[in-house]
């Protein structure tokens, strides 16, 4: 960040993620004699030596990464102890000589910036506890996610209850707005299954969108009598 108030950063968003099968199957396709039976007991083998040699107190050096340890924590004088309690083992991993070539050589290509989905990941009724359960109508309930936080002038916005018949209501009192929680009042529903729905323009950047997004929580929540 600089003192300029007409400066930019840049968002970088990957192609994707590749795990392990992955990763053995693009070594497959370049035409190796070993199968993939051989490749996964390598590389099995090489991560198991890795993290024995860890173990014994060995860092490692490797073109892809370096680790080395650190200890967090104070220490009450230079006679005091590792304590589980109070200090915490840390294992540190920095670009080893490989990545750093690689650094280099990363092609980019500028894409429009997109603004995060509001995404629920958990819902708890808070007078009975339940988590991705029940609603108690009346009672108050805490969604967990992240870019949640409801804001805009849009009649669209806010959280929202949809019954099987598609039917919304929305809720009249929202306690705690924040990007990563929401706490709100259930209206008083009738009973049977609905689903959550945020509809909000908040941005994270201190401006609205233009049209608000939506998110509608997969998971079926029942009310009672």
């Amino acid at each position: 960040m600089t003192d300029r108030a007409d400066d930019y950063s840049a968002i970088t968003h990957s192609t994707g993620s590749l795990d392990k099968e992955e990763i053995i199957t693009r070594m497959l396709h370049k035409g190796t004699l070993t199968t993939r039976t051989d490749i996964v007991a390598v590389m099995n083998n090489f991560e198991e030596a890795i993290e024995e040699a860890m173990l014994e107190g060995y860092s490692i050096t490797y073109p892809l990464f370096n680790t080395s340890f650190s200890i967090s924590g104070v220490f009450e004088s230079p006679t005091d102890s590792f304590d589980g309690n109070r200090h915490k083992l840390n294992i540190n991993l920095t670009k080893g000589v490989r990545l750093r070539e690689t650094e280099r050589k990363v092609k980019f290509e500028k894409t429009t910036a997109a603004t995060p989905l509001p995404t629920i990941q958990e819902v708890k009724d808070c007078m009975s506890g339940k988590v991705n359960e029940l609603l108690t109508k009346g009672g108050v309930v805490e969604l967990t996610g992240y870019s949640l936080k409801i804001e805009g002038d849009s009649p669209s916005c806010g959280l929202w209850f949809i019954n099987a018949e598609k039917e919304e209501q929305k809720s009249s009192l929202v306690l705690e707005n924040k990007p990563s929680r929401i706490m709100a009042m259930i209206p008083v529903l009738a009973k049977g299954a609905y689903q959550i729905k945020i509809v909000t323009q908040f941005t994270g950047g201190g401006k609205l969108l233009k049209t608000p997004k939506t998110f509608i929580y997969p998971k079926i929540l029942q009310v009672g009598d």
